[in-house]
């Protein structure tokens, strides 16, 4: 799969159905040498109250990724789990 075949989809949770993000107003980290995605990188959605919050961004890892369809991708993702991190901007 090309990373331009990920772009536009949403992502969503199966843990919680919560939608997390569109790919294209994320970054991916990748591997250089294999080239394989290690991870897909979320900005925290902007409203008013974040005006005053500290800006942070989730990473979702990629063994995170359930399934990716033709509009959205799955993952799973549990909040207590140590895969669920926020990290500061």
């Amino acid at each position: 799969m090309r990373m331009g075949e990920l772009v536009g989809k949403e992502i969503i949770n199966i843990n919680n159905g919560r939608r997390l993000g569109v790919v294209g107003d994320s970054d991916m980290a990748v591997d250089i040498e294999s080239g394989d995605i290690q991870s897909i990188i979320l900005p925290r959605r902007n409203n008013f109250i974040n005006l005053w919050v500290d800006r942070q961004h989730l990473v979702i890892p990629w063994e995170a990724v359930k399934k990716v369809g033709t509009e959205v991708i799955i993952v799973e993702l549990d909040q207590t789990s140590p895969l669920y991190q926020r990290y500061p901007m």
